[in-house]
């Protein structure tokens, strides 16, 4: 039978709920928050009130997408789910290159070790240091998503490796892929190479892709079978279309909305109310559902965006015995 796991245990699909299909709860240290300090999400007991806020609009799941020493903190991750009272999916897997060292691990480590350490992510338990230095301490906190990513237009070297170890976890544990598609570029590139390796695309979503409001492509990809992350939502100027509503609107006018998911992305500060920003995570099921019903995708729809979706996006396949 078919699961979702979570950072604190394995559950039916149908107990998912209301989900965001990529965000990024916490972002405890490492080179992205060196690098980016405006991604200073660490702080539990806050991180937690933003969330207590949004289970108040309805969410119920959040699938987490900083991967393998990018500032993953599993033991955070469990908190926040403890306090806000949702599900979160904790991710394995290699971020871009950008955010490692020029002498980081991922650079060296052939396909095999890279897919031994995201089983043991998977099947095991997150490692409580993150993969940050040689001593690995396993915690009883599994993985439930491998979150990989490519760059614009094509995968370099590093990419492919990487893709080909996710390939080779997925087909020995079942755990479903999250791609980044840099500017939403190269998602259908990346099915066909995750394809060659053994991956049906029905096991991966791809994120950021309605950077491109191209509904052409958008169909083109979704025949495939994969799913897309829209994430765009509240990027869009107030003196434009908002491009990403516009890309939901026409898929389901396509009848292909049975693949599409939401999240917000929402990595920076800056995005968040408790830190004093805006527009605050709740945002997708308080004023973009406004939004989505005044276009016509009523309840019907929203349940397949945020329910019915990601309860088949984020399921483990099953493996052959």
């Amino acid at each position: 039978m078919t699961f979702i796991r979570t950072v604190l245990g394995d559950i039916a699909p149908a107990e998912l709920g209301v989900t965001y299909a990529h965000e990024h709860v916490v972002i405890d240290g490492g080179l992205p928050l060196l690098l980016h300090p405006e991604y200073d999400l660490r702080d539990v007991e806050a991180i937690a009130a933003e969330f207590l806020e949004a289970h108040a609009a309805g969410l119920r799941a959040v699938v987490d997408a900083m991967p393998c020493d990018a500032g993953r903190n599993v033991h955070k991750l469990a908190e926040v789910s403890r306090r806000a009272g949702i599900h979160v999916v904790a991710p394995t897997g290699l971020h871009l290159a950008k955010y490692y060292d020029d002498l980081h691990w991922s650079l060296v480590a052939s396909v095999d070790e890279l897919a031994e350490l995201f089983v043991a992510d998977i099947e095991q338990g997150i490692d409580e240091r993150d993969y940050s230095g040689p001593l690995v301490r396993r915690t009883e906190h599994q993985a439930g998503v491998m979150k990989i990513a490519g760059s614009r237009d094509e995968l370099t070297p590093r990419e492919v490796r990487v893709f080909e170890a996710a390939a080779a976890a997925h087909r020995a544990t079942g755990c479903p892929i999250l791609t980044h598609c840099q500017d939403g570029t190269a998602a259908l590139a990346q099915i066909e190479l995750l394809a060659r390796y053994g991956v049906d695309p029905s096991h991966v979503t791809l994120s950021h892709v309605d950077k491109i409001v191209d509904p052409a492509l958008h169909r083109e990809i979704l025949e495939t079978a994969a799913f897309l992350e829209y994430d765009q939502a509240f990027r869009w100027k107030p003196d434009q279309p908002n491009g990403t509503l516009d890309l939901l609107v026409a898929m389901f006018e396509a009848g292909l909305g049975d693949r599409v998911m939401l999240g917000t992305d929402a990595a920076k500060v800056e995005y968040w109310r408790v830190f004093g920003g805006r527009p605050g995570l709740a945002w997708l099921l308080t004023d973009f559902a406004r939004m989505m019903d005044e276009r016509g995708l009523g309840e019907t729809e929203r349940q397949a965006i945020f329910v019915d979706n990601p309860a088949r996006a984020y399921a483990f396949a099953p493996v052959p015995a």
